[in-house]
């Protein structure tokens, strides 16, 4: 695996600029957030996958389930604090 490596300067309020050929490469748009994981005395910046990247075409369907899921688990959590 090649390793790439950019040097950015940290501006005001924790700022960092990541270079347009990096925004192009992994479709980093204004308004896209980017997961922070911090280990040891390491940082990595993710892309997170859209549910229609990690599911394809079926993405929409995939959103569908995710509704799904959540109304469930509301409708459980509400019928747990009735109880």
């Amino acid at each position: 695996m090649m390793v790439e490596r950019y040097r950015v300067k940290v501006h005001e309020k924790g700022l960092i600029v990541i270079p347009a050929e990096v925004r192009r490469r992994f479709g980093i748009a204004p308004g896209t957030y980017l997961e922070m994981v911090v280990e040891g005395d390491s940082i990595r910046l993710l892309v997170p996958k859209s549910l229609r990247q990690a599911f394809g075409i079926d993405g929409e369907r995939a959103l569908e389930v995710v509704k799904l899921i959540s109304a469930s688990r509301r409708a459980k959590l509400e019928e747990e604090v009735r109880a």
